[in-house]
């Protein structure tokens, strides 16, 4: 028998990186929280790589903290390796990039939740999600509901404030207004490593059963998507003086606008690559990869496939880069980033000890697959709530994203709009325009993913704007509405936005005389020589030249902070593109803020072709601008929609 274990505001499913944002900003936001967890040993855990950030990701954990999310900061106090990607591009693309000690990541987040005020952190698998009859106030309603034994539950009057029953596998039960799906990888997972298959989580873990029937009898349409991770392998079993050294940056740049200590390079990363002889022995083995012969029904990430489906896909490539990575400072663990693979063990030895430097490997932990359950995204608002039933939230890789940074983002979102339901607030949508983590949930809840979604700055058309080291100017005003960023940290932001506004004044004010010291660095840098007195601002827009190149004929240069000198010179530099992506911005706010009604029948709309009446009346788009970014809607559908927007408002 099943018995009533406590009440919470807000239950979340999972406490990987999707749920800890969520149950962190359910707590700060004032509602009472529960996280749970199959197994409290892999709180924050990360099963496929020791590293957050990336390209684009790096955007979305500053993002996330501009908003007030916890995963940068977490990353700065693990870091042992930090590296700029793609500075030899242009400023929209720089995306930040750190090894992270996992074991000390997960540590650090698992304490951080135990510490959180009006949120308990428990072990425990939810195994069965159900309505409360009782909902709505009718405390008398009979409860009808039965535990994971069958028997039914003890309890006669749940609250009827609550809108749903969670049910634990040991038949605890537990109270919750809204509820946010986090399951990651582990909901129906199963592991496939060659001919060998079972039920499991990540990294060895248990997984979650029997929750996928309950969300299937809520009307929830699940499907089969897959990932895979690489060996770990011992260091002592390496060879690193036959492998190319890849540093860290210095100085280190931190994710978090809030971390002000200096963070270290403690690590390096090593460079091998593979060669004929891993083909040939992939080639010969490739019958035996359950991809290939037929086992996993899963779809797998197109942008980071396994190293057999690189080796099928590039055949004509002949070899493959793989990045060798520390797990941690206290582990001998490395990870091989590139060789993610379902190969028989033995298999993998034998590929892996192909290549330079890893004649000798041990593997430590083997490569697999996991094939899990999740959703179709377009089932979901903007708010990440379910469409057809209210109080129930997804957010990560139960969404159909791929990726610890997707997830997080996510989960703040989810957290955010559960709290707010509940708390009777309008909800948050962050636009396109606003951040990556608009772009993320736009894209997944508009357009769908027909394998697990990955984020990259090609996804947005406002990338000029969206920089990763504007996010604070962008998301944390947001966050202080909502009541995620603290009123000291908010000073901190008008202080530095108030200097860096200042001294672009400063730089449009002042005048370089054309002296010969001034023009032997116009010869140095290849400009060309100044015949009269030019603004600082515009030399600085010049493209051999910069703010720090200038120093010398800028004698009343204020002391700044790196990040108010870089965020100057960029918004200089770009201001006319800047300007050009803003106009397209207002337009395309134009037509977000065109709301359409939620009940609308759109084959009633004459002059709607089939195809968007079809589409239209499955995703129901909040907007004429979400509606526009709908495959199969058609510019002549929108015009049709923008006409009966208008009588309908008339």
């Amino acid at each position: 028998m099943s018995y009533l274990a406590g009440k919470y505001d807000i239950i979340v499913i999972g406490a990987g990186h999707a749920g800890i944002e969520a149950a962190l900003a359910a707590a700060r936001l004032g509602c009472t929280a529960a996280i749970f967890t199959i197994n409290m040993d892999a709180v924050g855990n990360m099963p496929c790589n020791p590293s957050i950030g990336g390209t684009a990701k790096g955007h979305l954990v500053r993002e996330i903290d501009a908003l007030g999310g916890e995963m940068g900061k977490a990353a700065d106090k693990c870091t042992i390796q930090s590296r700029m990607l793609n500075r030899g591009k242009g400023p929209a693309v720089h995306s930040l990039r750190a090894q992270i000690d996992r074991r000390a990541y997960a540590v650090e987040m698992k304490h951080r939740l135990e510490l959180q005020e009006n949120l308990d952190l428990i072990q425990g698998e939810i195994v069965s999600l159900e309505k409360n009859p009782a909902f709505g106030g009718n405390n008398n309603a009979a409860c009808g509901i039965k535990d994971n034994t069958d028997n039914p539950i003890s309890f006669d009057q749940p609250d009827g404030d609550y809108r749903w029953i969670c049910t634990t596998r040991l038949n605890a039960s537990y109270l919750a207004k809204a509820v946010i799906v986090a399951t990651g990888t582990y909901l129906a997972g199963k592991i496939f490593v060659g001919e060998v298959d079972y039920e499991g989580g990540p990294d060895g873990m248990f997984p979650a059963k029997g929750l996928s029937d309950s969300l299937r009898k809520l009307g929830i349409e699940l499907r089969r998507f897959k990932t895979g991770t690489p060996a770990r392998v011992s260091r002592k079993s390496l060879d690193l003086d036959k492998l190319e050294v890849q540093y860290g940056d210095e100085p280190v740049t931190p994710f978090s606008f809030e971390t002000e200590e200096k963070i270290e390079n403690r690590t390096v990363c090593h460079i091998s690559y593979t060669n004929q002889q891993t083909k040939d022995v992939i080639l010969a083995n490739l019958h035996r990869s359950p991809l290939y012969g037929g086992k996993i029904e899963g779809v797998g990430p197109r942008y980071c496939p396994s190293i057999e489906d690189k080796i099928v896909r590039f055949a004509d490539k002949e070899r493959h880069q793989l990045f060798i990575e520390p797990c941690g400072i206290n582990t001998e663990e490395m990870y091989l980033q590139g060789m993610s693979s379902s190969l028989p063990e033995e298999v993998q030895v034998r590929f892996l000890r192909t290549i330079e430097g890893l004649e000798r490997v041990r593997i430590m932990r083997t490569a697999y697959a996991i094939e899990y359950d999740c959703v179709n995204p377009i089932e979901l608002k903007s708010t990440l709530e379910f469409k057809a039933v209210e109080g129930l939230y997804g957010s990560g890789q139960f969404n159909g994203s791929s990726g610890y940074e997707e997830a997080a983002a996510q989960g703040l979102v989810a957290g955010i709009n559960a709290a707010r339901k509940i708390q009777g607030k309008p909800p948050v949508v962050i636009d396109r325009s606003q951040g990556y983590i608009g772009t993320l949930i736009d894209d997944l809840v508009t357009k769908g993913c027909a394998d697990p979604y990955r984020m990259m700055t090609s996804r947005s058309e406002y990338r000029l704007v969206l920089r990763q080291d504007n996010a604070d100017e962008r998301l944390t005003p947001l966050g202080h509405e909502i009541g995620l960023i603290s009123d000291e940290r908010w000073k901190k932001f008008t202080r530095k936005q108030q200097q860096k506004q200042k001294e672009i004044e400063r730089l449009s004010g002042t005048v370089v005389a054309p002296t010969d010291r001034a023009n032997e660095i116009m010869r140095k840098y290849g400009t060309a020589e100044l015949t009269t007195g030019v603004k600082m601002v515009d030399l600085i827009k010049r493209p051999q030249l910069g703010y720090e190149v200038l120093a010398p004929l800028d004698e009343e240069r204020p002391q700044l902070d790196a990040q108010i000198v870089e965020s100057v010179e960029i918004e200089i530099k770009y201001e006319g593109y800047v300007k050009r992506q803003n106009a397209q911005i207002n337009e395309m706010r134009r037509l977000e803020n065109r709301l359409l009604p939620e009940d609308v029948d759109y084959t009633t709309i004459k002059g709607l072709r089939l195809e968007a009446q079809e589409k239209l009346n499955r995703i129901r788009p909040r907007s004429i601008g979400q509606a526009g970014r709908i495959s199969g809607v058609s510019p002549s559908d929108i015009s049709v929609l923008l006409i009966w927007l208008g009588q309908k408002q008339q």
